[in-house]
């Protein structure tokens, strides 16, 4: 897939998001996220405070917090403060808007929001099928050799993940199988995606992410 047509995918499932926000009342927007610490709410604003920010305002907001999960964390606080409306409409205003990232950029987008995606809809109980295809993308780039703030250095070595939807494999090694969505989600470390896998890997990467 051409880069703008990965960049015009990632906008579109920005807009996807501000719909499901618009969706949720207060109590599924309370729900605990996929994402250690936020509901969904704060996933939610967790896309639009990394949007208006930019990379460059993180990065130095985590040189004067001593971190730059600490800078992403109180600027999607801060941002979650907002009524949903207000954090639905602001993400469609920058659904289309490319921030900075080491290359690949747009296929890493791609897999930062389809992941963010099922980390909102997985625990409210709906379904989360994103495009095979998008998937796929986001597959490579999580198994690449560059999975920049995505995948801590080291956690996919020697894993094989077998898709068991789509005529796909990435990596070599212990394999796990499972739909290439749960593939993804367990990729970026949420556990809640393991009970829909199978395979002698699951244990080797329970460990890493364990530790």
């Amino acid at each position: 897939m051409e880069r703008d047509s990965i960049h015009a995918a990632t906008a579109e499932e920005r807009r996807s998001i501000a719909d499901l926000i618009d969706d949720l009342d207060e109590a599924q927007l309370a729900t605990p996220s996929l994402c250690a610490g936020w509901d969904v709410k704060t996933v939610g604003a967790h896309l639009v405070s990394y949007l208006a920010n930019g990379t460059l305002r993180v990065t130095w907001l985590g040189m004067r917090r001593f971190s730059e999960d600490r800078a992403i964390d109180e600027l999607a606080r801060r941002c979650a403060q907002r009524p949903a409306a207000d954090i639905a409409s602001r993400l469609r205003e920058l659904a289309d808007r490319r921030y900075w990232r080491p290359p690949p950029q747009a296929p890493g987008l791609l897999a930062e929001v389809l992941a963010h995606s099922g980390d909102m809809r997985i625990p409210l109980g709906l379904p989360f099928e994103p495009d095979p295809r998008l998937t796929a993308i986001a597959m490579d780039f999580l198994t690449g050799p560059v999975p920049i703030g995505l995948v801590p250095p080291g956690r996919l070595r020697g894993i094989r993940w077998q898709a068991t939807d789509l005529d796909r494999t990435w990596g070599r090694g212990q394999e796990i199988r499972g739909p290439a969505a749960q593939l993804m989600m367990a990729a970026v470390g949420r556990s809640a995606a393991l009970n829909a896998l199978e395979g002698p890997g699951l244990a080797l990467l329970r460990r890493r992410m364990s530790s």
